[in-house]
């Protein structure tokens, strides 16, 4: 595990960067993330595979609600018949407990 997942406090949101250890605990209750990057841009990441573009649209729709909901924003790369969801706590440089709420509510949209 890299460095950058120790504990770290935001003043601004009270949210903190997960420990090593708080991240693999949060992880393995999620199927099919995985840990991502290094340094600021470590993040959990889950490819997600569709019939067409018009289902995939769809889905980043939706993921586009979750996310101005929760105010965490993922970053996206869309393809024809996929997607890939990639979060990651910028202003505390690295994976906080939103990151992992937000992961879950993605994948409730395919349950």
């Amino acid at each position: 595990m890299t460095t950058s997942l120790k504990t770290k406090n935001h003043k601004d949101t009270g949210r903190r960067a997960l420990t090593a250890p708080e991240v693999v605990t949060h992880l393995a209750k999620l199927d099919g993330w995985k840990l991502t990057g290094d340094g600021p841009a470590v993040a959990i990441e889950k490819s997600y595979n569709f019939a067409n573009y018009y289902e995939t649209i769809s889905f980043v729709n939706a993921v586009a609600f979750i996310a101005n909901k929760h105010n965490h924003h993922p970053a996206l790369s869309v393809y024809y018949n996929g997607c890939l969801v990639n979060f990651n706590t910028h202003d505390v440089s690295g994976i906080t407990v939103s990151d992992f709420e937000c992961a879950e509510a993605v994948d409730q949209l395919l349950s």
